[in-house]
Formats: C-alpha cells, sequence, structure tokens
C-alpha cells in the first residue's frame, strides 16, 4: 500500500535543496543559534515542549516577534511587547511579565523558526 502526500516536496537528497535544509533555516549562519523550548507558555503560537528554536541574533526585533532573552538569569521565549515593555506569554494561563529597571535583562535573538521534535532525542541536546 502506498500513500500520496499532496503536500510534501520530497527530495532524493537534502542536496537537492540550494543550500540543503539548513538553508531553509538559516538566514544568516553566524548569527544563529538553537535551543529547544520547555513548558506550554507558547502552545498559542504554534511553540510546544520540546520544539527545536532556530534563533538569529541578526534579525531586528519588532513589536509582536517571538523572543528569546536572559531574563533575571533564566532564558525564555515570550512575545516582544515593545510598547508596554512586557514580555508576554501566548497562553491566558500565564501572565505578562513587566521588564523594568531592576530586572537583569539581555535580549539573545529573534525566534525565526521552530521545529517540532515528533521523536525525542536519545542524546541532550546542549
Amino acid at each position: 500500500m502506498s500513500v500520496l502526500l499532496s503536500n510534501v516536496i520530497k527530495g532524493n537528497s537534502y542536496n537537492e535543496f540550494q543550500n540543503g535544509v539548513a538553508g531553509l533555516i538559516e538566514k544568516n549562519k553566524d548569527a544563529t543559534f538553537y535551543g529547544v523550548a520547555s513548558g506550554r507558555s507558547m502552545e498559542g503560537v504554534g511553540i510546544f515542549d520540546g520544539d527545536l528554536l532556530i534563533i538569529d541574533r541578526s534579525v531586528d526585533v519588532k513589536q509582536g516577534d517571538v523572543i528569546v532573552c536572559a531574563y533575571n538569569g533564566v532564558f525564555v521565549c515570550k512575545i516582544a511587547d515593545l510598547k508596554n515593555n512586557l514580555l508576554l506569554s501566548a497562553s491566558e494561563e500565564y501572565p505578562p511579565v513587566k521588564v523594568t529597571k531592576h530586572d537583569e535583562y539581555l535580549f539573545e535573538g529573534v525566534v525565526i523558526s521552530s521545529v517540532r521534535m515528533h521523536r525525542k532525542p536519545e542524546v541532550k541536546l546542549l
């Protein structure tokens, strides 16, 4: 039995993509890094626990972008509300966080893509 998937572009090798799979998701290789999502606060934008995040440091953050930042010593993935200086979750279960002058805040990059991990890796990602 064979199944036809009409919405899949099948290539015999990754070389058939112009710059390989990395070329599809990395716009600026030198400024791109990866992270793994943890928790459920971003499910409203399609980021689930265990998803791979592709983060670009070279992209200027805009209102409503999904970002990664170090907030009071913890890496977090949130929606940037630049107008109100808030970090927003994509779930009503988690309240907005106001970033103040008393907080340690370091912008790390914009999440340009995420990859759903259907099977958890057997090795720990660093």
